[in-house]
């Protein structure tokens, strides 16, 4: 595997393996992996000949009262599950590489109408810092394809259209959540719980679920199921930002005609934001 810091770099990498005709996948992440990313490396090795993934805790998508500097970051540990997953190329850029004027003044990228709802209310400005750094890595990569997971729905949603809006050439690939054996989905932010906290976080997956289930079942008032799912997460400790049924291909409110809907939440458990989501055929 070969390890990148700069943009130079991977460029040069890239257009080597073109040249031999090889198929480029891409996976992005912030870094402190875990079996949920191993998933993504998975999906990847099974679309192209080379892959390539990038470490980059990126400011942009911080708030000013959030984690970035004590964001969990492992990169030797990161760099060895990356060689046994088979990568190619491991891009770990520094915050001046990537921004060289500073985050603060860089151009930025903004996705209108998806970017400020559910998480994006409660996190202004985080999915456009999203937006730029997708932008970013994927100019500088040009992958033939790149793999982002569903546990973040509203993260994928809005790099489809970014995708679509700014005219791509690269194929999204959607990885399926990765669960621990109770259901929880597996995050780097699952490590600030405490183990009484641990224990307790499963039930937001258990009340989207408990939400699923009825919408499989027929049931069609939403605000009511809504209103349930957040009375179940209160009950169980929880601080609700939110607790949604949205259409599953652009976030909108259902209709009578939704097909396939998700039902998403985000809540504070301690010193944890926990996200999930469970996507239903209706």
């Amino acid at each position: 595997m070969r390890r990148a810091t700069s943009i130079a770099e991977v460029r040069a990498a890239v257009r080597e393996w073109r040249r031999g005709g090889e198929r480029v996948v891409f996976v992005p992440t912030m870094g402190n992996l875990h079996a949920g990313h191993m998933s993504l490396m998975e999906a990847a090795g099974a679309h192209g000949e080379r892959f390539v993934a990038s470490i980059f805790v990126n400011p942009m998508q911080f708030g000013p009262n959030e984690d970035f500097a004590h964001y969990p970051r492992t990169p030797e540990r990161d760099a060895q599950m990356l060689r046994d997953a088979g990568c190619d190329l491991m891009f770990s850029p520094d915050v001046a590489e990537m921004y060289p004027r500073g985050a603060e003044q860089s151009t930025r990228v903004e996705v209108p109408g998806l970017s400020d709802i559910l998480c994006g209310e409660f996190r202004p400005g985080h999915f456009q810092g999203v937006a730029t750094v997708v932008c970013k890595l994927l100019h500088i990569v040009e992958p033939d394809a790149a793999v982002f997971g569903e546990k973040d729905f509203q993260q994928l949603t809005v790099i489809r259209r970014l995708v679509t809006d700014l005219c791509m050439p690269v194929h999204i690939i959607a990885a399926p959540t990765v669960r621990d054996a109770d259901g929880l989905a597996m995050s780097s932010r699952n490590q600030y719980l405490s183990a009484a906290e641990r224990a307790r976080a499963p039930a937001l997956y258990r009340a989207l679920a408990a939400a699923a289930a009825r919408l499989a079942g027929g049931e069609r008032d939403y605000s009511a199921i809504e209103r349930d799912g957040l009375r179940t997460l209160e009950a169980e400790g929880f601080r609700s930002d939110y607790f949604a049924i949205k259409c599953a291909e652009d976030l909108t409110p259902p209709g009578p005609d939704s097909h396939h809907v998700v039902v998403l939440a985000a809540a504070h458990l301690g010193r944890a934001r926990l996200i999930d989501n469970v996507q239903v055929r209706v």
